[in-house]
């Protein structure tokens, strides 16, 4: 090492060595710049750059040994051989190309070998320029630095093209340019401490060999080409970063607009991330930029999986708490030549909120927010068995609004729903956190009682009491009954059990609604029936089964027949004959009474239209058909169909239908007359506000009721309340008809107090029409084949 030292300082011009330094650092930056430049280019563009790259290097390595050795002063006269001196420039460019070559394949490793070629070819140039040199004396080595001096141009150039190419920052290639700068003139020095020059007059220096002048001028050409391809290097490197950063602000414009996260990290550290990102963090893009991804992810690494996959974790925002993302992993291998990589991290809040939505609706009943039948069978399940182990008892409750289809055909299902709802709030606030009500469908609820056979009737009173006890407002009043059922004293399983308690439910609508009963061992037929009943009423239209039979009306002072009341029967292919009172309030309460009531519309229309004497003909109507919106349209095209003048049809109608919706009631009244229908007011005493209605609606008739025709001559308080209405009528310029007559002390009342019109038994059964050809052909030839 002291040879070396002494020969630095005492046999060179520092000058020249600086200058040498000088165009050192000019062609290892450039050739740095070149290579990187290299590094990105295609297939084609790689091996002119490579070629370029090695000019520039080749040509600085033999000008930076050749100016060195212009300031090498041994103190005699000198010359360089032609030959080898164009060897030596040989030697340079193309063994550093072939080491660039090496290093831009890719990896450390091939690299590390490209910088050892490179290292290689700066000894070869060395020593083939020193053999070149011509002295009057002879050059004397010492193998031991030569090896030293070759070891130091391989190993640095193997670090320096590491250092350059792996590194994307000036920064790193600047310690790339810097650590092959010193493989160069550490190389140079060390070589040249080597050597020992050992005079010898009888040594000639050869006229061919190159003089100082003219190698001073080929370095001079060197030099200007390093320096050409230096600033060609530096116009390169400008646009490169300029391109770069262009594309980097496309990059950075297209990951802010992407919806999901993006965040592109090295080794843990955020390089980048866009604004989605940011958000989620609660904090600015700028300031994530260095910060440590594990501190937004702290569960990445555990849940990484595999690169590409997605995985679910929490990110932690700046503010605290957590957010649960799907985050995917993948490598960016060529971003920025080290290994990175990019992070997609999608907000999973919307799709937790959604798939919590869509578990509550797979359970819960959307109008209520109860239960749904699915959650309440699972329960029922759980506490039956809960009960089997414990020796415990629990209860069902079943209940539904009363007239509930109704509600919806008068006043809409906007107010159904309501008071579904209504309901669901007011028995819920009773019930305590063991119990269950769900909502197995329409208006059917039901409620379980854990361990609650005793408690069960107590609830269902306070219920019930509840309910009753809600004002009534504009709307339909909540009404409900309740049946009650045990296990596993009434049933021993859970459709049983629930079978039982809607039993219990049907017993207590029979007998008056708006109260609760207990299963019994007798409820079970009957609800069998009932259901079966049900069922038929519902296809008895389709298969045929129901007839009309007509009841004349008569009157009083003449006989004179002036119309026939149209009644509807049943004929039950397995029951017989199912009476009117049965089947009817069953057809009301199952909504059957719509399709029900227009086949009987249709039917007396179309009959009545094939008398030949106009006779009227009168239709009772419930209060759902009278409620109904198309109601009016309907008999309009009946009339139309069948041909029948309107004024021959009377609408019977019960003070019932009047008061559920009196407005609605009386536009559709109003729209009858207009169409030209008569209207008669049906079972008229029975009622709760007969002098109103009969002031407020369009009445053509009054029809008094049976119960106060019954006997009415030898009851005085029945006597007293007929001789009012047939007043009234009188006052009010209405017809008045007693139905029920079937004495006839019953009818010479009626005739002795001036009513005009009679229908009961005494005057004529109900019968087929064809029994009553006498008055609706008159002297018809066949009045039977005419009805046909």
């Amino acid at each position: 090492m002291l040879t070396v030292i002494g020969c630095f300082v005492g046999e060179h011009n520092l000058w020249l060595v600086a200058l040498a330094a000088l165009v050192c650092t000019l062609a290892s930056a450039t050739a740095i710049a070149l290579l990187t430049h290299a590094g990105r280019a295609g297939q084609r563009g790689r091996y002119l750059w490579l070629a370029v790259a090695a000019a520039a290097g080749g040509s600085g390595i033999w000008a930076t040994h050749f100016l060195a050795m212009l300031a090498y002063a041994p103190g005699l006269p000198s010359g360089y051989g032609v030959g080898l001196t164009l060897l030596s420039y040989a030697d340079a460019v193309a063994i550093t190309g072939l080491g660039f070559a090496l290093a831009t394949m890719g990896g450390r490793g091939r690299a590390a070998l490209g910088g050892a070629v490179v290292g290689g070819g700066i000894a070869a140039m060395h020593y083939t320029g020193m053999a070149a040199y011509e002295v009057p004396g002879h050059l004397i080595w010492n193998p031991a630095v030569v090896v030293v001096s070759v070891a130091v141009g391989a190993v640095l150039g193997a670090m320096a093209l590491v250092a350059g190419l792996s590194a994307s920052t000036v920064r790193g290639r600047a310690l790339g340019a810097g650590l092959l700068i010193l493989a160069i003139c550490g190389h140079h020095f060390t070589g040249m401490g080597a050597v020992t020059i050992q005079p010898d007059p009888t040594v000639a220096i050869p006229e061919s060999a190159i003089r100082t002048e003219w190698l001073a001028a080929a370095v001079a050409l060197a030099s200007s080409l390093i320096l050409l391809l230096a600033g060609a290097a530096l116009l390169i490197d400008l646009r490169e970063r300029r391109r770069a950063e262009s594309e980097r602000e496309r990059l950075r414009s297209l990951a802010n607009a992407a919806v999901e996260g993006l965040v592109v990290c090295r080794g843990g550290q955020i390089v980048s991330a866009n604004e989605a990102f940011a958000r989620l963090a609660g904090t600015e893009a700028a300031s994530l930029v260095g910060a440590s991804l594990s501190t937004y992810l702290p569960g990445l690494a555990a849940t990484a999986g595999t690169a590409g996959e997605a995985v679910e974790s929490e990110l932690v925002p700046a503010g605290g708490g957590t957010i649960p993302v799907e985050v995917i992993l993948r490598p960016m291998a060529e971003y920025g030549r080290q290994l990175h990589h990019a992070v997609a991290v999608r907000d999973l809040r919307a799709r937790r909120r959604a798939e919590s939505q869509i578990h509550f609706l797979a359970h819960h009943d959307a109008l209520t927010g109860l239960a749904n039948r699915t959650s309440f069978h699972a329960r029922l399940e759980r506490e039956m068995r809960a009960a089997d182990t414990q020796r415990t008892r629990l209860a069902v409750l079943c209940l539904d609004l009363d007239r509930f289809k109704e509600v919806n055909d008068l006043f809409g299902h906007a107010a159904g729903d309501t008071m579904l709802r209504d309901l669901a709030l007011r028995v819920g606030g009773l019930l305590d956190p063991t119990q269950l009500m769900a909502r197995l469908g329409g208006d059917e609820f039901a409620i379980l009682i854990p361990q609650g056979d005793g408690s069960a009737e107590r609830l269902a009173e306070r219920i019930l009491a509840t309910l009753a006890a809600v004002p009534a407002a504009a709307g339909p009043v909540i009404a409900t009954s309740i049946g009650i059922a045990i296990y596993p004293d009434d049933a021993q399983d859970q459709r049983a059990l629930l079978s039982h308690a809607d039993a219990a439910l049907y017993r207590a609508k029979a007998e008056g609604r708006g109260t609760c009963r207990r299963y019994d061992a007798s409820m079970g037929a009957q609800i069998r029936d009932r259901r079966m009943l049900e069922h038929d009423l519902r296809h008895a239209v389709s298969r045929g089964e129901l007839d009309l039979v007509y009841q004349p009306q008569t009157r009083i002072d003449t006989g004179a027949v002036t119309g026939f009341e149209a009644l509807l029967r049943w004929r039950h292919p397995e029951r017989g004959p199912v009476p009117p009172d049965l089947f009817v309030p069953i057809a009301e309460e199952t909504g059957a009474i719509l399709e029900i009531g227009a086949f009987v519309l249709r039917e007396a229309c179309r009959t009545a239209s094939l008398w030949p004497q106009p006779l009227a003909i009168a239709v009772n109507v419930s209060a759902v058909q009278l409620h109904n919106p198309h109601f009016v349209q309907f008999v309009h095209g009946t009339l139309f169909e069948s041909g029948l003048k309107a004024e021959r049809l009377e609408i019977e109608i019960t003070e019932t239908a009047l008061i559920r919706d009196p407005a609605r009631a009386l536009l559709t009244l109003r729209q009858l007359k207009a169409l030209g229908v008569r209207i008669a007011m049906d079972d008229f005493g029975t009622g709760y506000s007969s002098l109103s209605n009969l002031r407020s609606f369009p009445f053509d008739r009054i029809k008094i009721d049976r119960s106060f025709i019954k006997a009415v001559h030898s009851n005085p308080q029945g006597a007293a309340i007929v001789r009012s209405v047939l007043g009234l009528g009188r006052g009010l310029g209405l017809a008045v008809v007693a139905e029920g007559v079937e004495t006839d002390e019953e009818l010479s009342f009626l005739a002795a107090e001036h009513c005009t019109l009679a229908q009961g038994y005494l005057l004529g059964r109900p019968s087929p029409i064809a029994i009553f050809a006498e008055y609706t052909h008159g002297n018809a030839e066949d009045p039977v084949a005419a009805v046909a």
